[in-house]
């Protein structure tokens, strides 16, 4: 069984948390579309979704603290990694209640492939996969684009089995943020439960060879107001195509025309004047901040 976890920021730390939840539902629906029902869905969060949840979801509500007191998405690293990964930490232990091979950490505004459980359960005996292939999908232009290294810049990129996550016996749902990261290692928590720039490697050094998913699986929903790193779908992109709503769920949102506008028109030729350090100039190890301490 393939569980999918997912994550909500502290209310406190969104700019708008009902928008929030309506990228979740969103999520949810899609990957509800699955056509393998071996699966399950996590959702952690600080307080319950108020909206009908989909079958097999499965919500785990935490009292944990905001990592800042800093209002709105734009927290810093180490807030994100903290208040994440103890988070994903408290997924992957009801994960293991439920009794799951495989776990799908997937951002809580994206948009996931209907065939990704029905390959999971096809190949129990897989070392786990990557999303190598995905789109980079923009509601506002109604557009989207291919990406060939997905697992660089989205979250929802590794299928991976729990077993190799070695969930901690002592830990609970209920453990604070502070047991749970100790209990997994600053390491594994900053590479893998909050972080997946670097996961690839980070498996590979373990002995883990993840194998690309044969599809483009995932839907990576930029310009929302919410992403931390502020990803924007920049240059001429496809307009949506009906494919995108048979596969992972997402209806067009504009007429034909305002479509092929915002895709090749005007808005695919602003200039991205945003000061970005090359990749191998980034940081593969962020601080980790205690928002106790």
């Amino acid at each position: 069984m393939l569980a999918f976890i997912t994550t909500l920021r502290h209310p406190q730390n969104s700019a708008d948390y009902r928008q929030v939840e309506v990228f979740l539902q969103e999520t949810l629906a899609s990957i509800a579309g699955q056509t393998c029902d071996d699966y399950v869905t996590i959702v952690v969060c600080n307080q319950e979704p108020r909206f009908p949840l989909p079958p097999r979801t499965h919500v785990v509500v935490v009292d944990f603290p905001p990592p800042t007191m800093h209002a709105g998405p734009r927290t810093g690293m180490g807030p994100v990694i903290w208040d994440k990964g103890s988070k994903v930490g408290v997924a992957l232990v009801r994960a293991k209640e439920l009794g799951a091979d495989f776990v799908m950490s997937v951002d809580a505004d994206d948009y996931l492939h209907r065939e990704i459980a029905a390959h999971v359960h096809a190949h129990p005996d897989s070392p786990g996969w990557v999303v190598r292939r995905g789109w980079m999908y923009s509601r506002s232009r109604n557009s989207y684009a291919l990406r060939n290294r997905l697992f660089r810049i989205c979250g929802t990129a590794f299928i991976i089995p729990l077993t190799a996550y070695a969930v901690p016996d002592q830990l609970t749902t209920a453990s604070s943020p502070a047991e749970i990261i100790d209990a997994f290692g600053d390491d594994m928590t900053e590479q893998i439960l909050a972080g997946h720039r670097y996961a690839l490697e980070w498996w590979r050094d373990r002995g883990r060879v993840l194998e690309p998913l044969p599809f483009a699986a995932v839907c990576y929903h930029v310009e929302t107001g919410e992403n931390h790193p502020g990803a924007r779908l920049l240059g001429p992109a496809l307009p949506h195509r009906p494919h995108l709503l048979a596969d992972f769920g997402i209806p067009s949102r504009k007429g034909a025309a305002a479509t092929w506008w915002s895709a090749i028109g005007p808005a695919a030729l602003r200039p991205d004047l945003r000061f970005r350090r090359p990749f191998f100039l980034k940081p593969r190890k962020p601080q980790l901040t205690d928002p106790s301490a």
